[in-house]
């Protein structure tokens, strides 16, 4: 039984396949969906596997950070991603692909990969009881497991371009308490696409590497800008917000992610973004303002209170010279908490005064965007809602993008 067949290679990918086989899908996705539901199934799926993984391979361990519960919880989404898109060969083989070519800062190679698969069919086995788990169970993850791991292994052992690249930190603003924004050089130019996000470790905390989405699009010099939310118990974020400064040096790992604005489909386009989620959506408009020729964009950038609408007024000035591009701000509060005390930025004349309410449901409030190539981008539970609302309204689910692990 395959998950693929064959249809044929590519070039730089001999794992490339496109017909799925629904039934196998079908069982794929209802034994994924009951560790979902079953209590604790995510972490006894995710610790048996690297339980598992270690006592096979004890020299594995070195290549993991001491605290693995970022770790886990990457496992998991990745997993996720792939069930919930199997439909979609070319999207999750690229991603898989992207995948493997980031686990390279660890220090894993193809080897590594092809040593795990034991571990992870444990795991998935592990989380059900004998009484259901059949032979075909077995032969549809041991097919979608041999998958994964073969494409990022091939990834892996494939790529030219450096596991990590060096950078420093030139400019750190603190523009909200909990918010800064960082500007890095980077050793030599990173070739990423506007809208994708990267690996990041920081001197403050050797080892603990955080996804973060580039707010610009690449450039010949290597500058990178980087907004980060501190979040309240992480380990990473406050210290980039509290701790950062200038001439701090920085490694950046693979780019990953999938936000794109096709510009050939005829489709014009949604954006949505919440706090620093605004990040990749701007990086794409900016790098669509170099260009003469681009589809309509409807961009809302929403937060709780107004002040959390940080760097509207860089995306009003964009809308004025870019008359493709219309952006609206909203929030679900009037007013800013009294604790902050600098003014909320006023929209110029002509231009669209801010909405109240919650993002998701407001986007709603304007009809199904059926006609257009749809990108969300900010916190899980944000994406989460604003889905919900989105096809509440009758948006066809297909048409909606966000990144599985930022």
């Amino acid at each position: 039984m395959r998950v693929f067949e064959s249809a044929g290679t590519e070039a730089g990918d001999g794992l490339t396949r496109d017909c799925l086989d629904p039934l196998v899908i079908s069982r794929l996705r209802a034994s994924f969906s009951s560790i979902v539901s079953t209590e604790h199934g995510h972490n006894r799926l995710t610790t048996t596997f690297y339980a598992t993984l270690f006592a096979e391979h004890p020299e594995f361990r070195a290549l993991f950070p001491a605290a693995m519960d970022q770790q886990s919880h990457r496992l998991f989404q990745a997993l996720q991603y792939v069930i919930d898109n199997l439909e979609d060969a070319d999207r999750i083989l690229g991603f898989l692909a992207q995948l493997g070519r980031d686990h390279r800062k660890y220090g894993v190679e193809g080897r590594h990969y092809f040593a795990s698969g034991h571990a992870l069919l444990v795991a998935v086995q592990s989380s059900f009881t004998q009484a259901i788990w059949t032979p075909s169970l077995t032969a549809a993850w041991t097919e979608l497991l041999d998958l994964l791991l073969n494409t990022m292994a091939d990834a892996a052992d494939n790529d030219d371009l450096p596991a990590a690249w060096g950078a420093t930190v030139v400019d750190h603003e603190r523009r909200l308490d909990d918010l800064a924004i960082v500007r890095l050089e980077t050793d030599s130019p990173i070739p990423y696409g506007a809208g994708q996000y990267l690996s990041v470790q920081i001197p403050q905390r050797p080892r603990m590497w955080r996804y973060l989405s580039a707010a610009i699009p690449a450039n010949p010099y290597g500058q990178l800008e980087f907004h980060v939310r501190r979040v309240s118990g992480g380990w990473v974020s406050p210290a980039i917000v509290n701790e950062t400064r200038v001439g701090d040096r920085w490694l950046l790992s693979s780019p990953l992610g999938g936000l794109e604005v096709d510009r050939d489909s005829g489709q014009d386009v949604l954006m949505i973004g919440s706090g620093t989620g605004i990040a990749p959506l701007r990086a794409q408009v900016m790098e669509m303002a170099m260009r003469s020729n681009n589809p309509r964009v409807h961009m809302f950038v929403g937060g709780k209170y107004p002040c959390d609408l940080y760097d509207i007024e860089t995306l009003w000035h964009l809308s004025l010279s870019n008359p493709w591009l219309t952006v609206v701000p909203v929030s679900e509060e009037d007013e800013d908490p009294w604790w902050h005390t600098s003014p909320a930025p006023e929209a110029p004349p002509g231009l669209h005064q801010r909405l109240q309410g919650q993002l998701g449901r407001v986007v709603a409030r304007f009809g199904s965007w059926a006609d257009r190539q749809i990108q969300i981008s900010g916190s899980p539970a944000m994406i989460k809602t604003t889905v919900y609302a989105l096809q509440g309204g009758g948006t066809p689910p297909e048409l909606i993008r966000h990144d599985p692990l930022i």
